[in-house]
């Protein structure tokens, strides 16, 4: 279910990049937007670990420096029967956690120095677990991919507008839609672009916390750590810059009400909820 749900939504965005290209420039419009959706993919594919680490000051950690840590992602991997990812951390008190990289063989998994100052070694094997579901399940790559063609109509829509700033009104409409379309299409495209983005990536969460779970062996643990991030997040705000939001594990930035719809991450209870059931079944 949870995968049928990301093959709509993905549909969902393409339709919506194609459709805002056609609204705003006509055929022109449409070869742009997938112009530009396919370069940043590229570089986004290639070179978006780089960066995220860069951007969090993390620093590669050996086994000598974090054994424990070390130890238990090697279990993981041994039981999902997957490559070892390298190993980050983040100098920063905020508890959160992150996974990164193209595929398995060139994955990354980043901690913060506050989780694991917060969490036990069974919550922080439940959250590492949760981190490699990312990297199993191809979730950097969606992400990137749902981010990269939201990303792509923004753009597409703030060129329309500077353009009809500047440009005025054409009599020749040839290689673009009508005015009045063009102009909803700038207002309401980046808007319905991003929430769905957001509910790609909530899906994926939900899909992490299911595998790691299982991978685990414990839903338990991770529902516990979550509990103590959630509070935790609230207690030390993090430094965190929203564009990557959606890698974490807990969401790095609060809003609730109407901004719910915005958010990366489903609600933490209803997360702990189908844990618990999860377990319960278990027993």
């Amino acid at each position: 279910m949870n995968t049928m749900k990301t093959t709509f939504l993905m549909a969902l965005l393409t339709v919506l990049l194609v459709t805002a290209g056609g609204a705003m420039g006509g055929e022109g419009g449409m070869m742009l937007a997938f112009l530009f959706a396919l370069i940043m993919n590229g570089v986004s594919y290639w070179f978006s670990d780089k960066i995220v680490l860069r951007m969090y000051g993390a620093k590669e950690i050996s086994a000598d420096e974090a054994p424990t840590l070390h130890h238990i992602i090697r279990d993981l991997t041994l039981r999902a029967r997957m490559p070892m990812p390298k190993l980050y951390l983040i100098p920063q008190e905020a508890p959160n956690a992150f996974a990164t990289g193209r595929d398995e063989k060139h994955a990354a998994v980043a901690v913060t120095e506050g989780i694991l100052r917060i969490l036990d070694e069974k919550e922080l094997r439940g959250v590492l677990a949760h981190e490699l579901s990312h990297i199993r399940n191809r979730d950097i790559l969606i992400g990137t991919i749902a981010a990269t063609m939201a990303g792509a109509i923004s753009m597409l829509a703030n060129m329309a507008h500077w353009g009809m700033i500047f440009g005025g009104r054409s009599s020749d409409n040839r290689e673009g839609g009508h005015p009045i379309v063009a102009l909803l299409m700038i207002i309401i495209a980046p808007l319905a672009a991003m929430l769905v983005q957001m509910a790609i990536s909530r899906s994926r969460e939900f899909g992490a916390d299911a595998t790691g779970a299982t991978i685990s062996g414990d839903p338990s643990s991770l529902a516990n750590a979550l509990r103590k991030l959630e509070r935790g997040v609230k207690r030390i705000p993090m430094e965190a810059n929203p564009a990557t939001a959606h890698m974490f594990i807990v969401n790095p930035l609060t809003g609730g009400g109407l901004m719910t719809l915005f958010s990366t991450h489903p609600n933490v209870e209803e997360r702990i909820r189908r844990l618990e059931h999860m377990a319960g079944v278990r027993q």
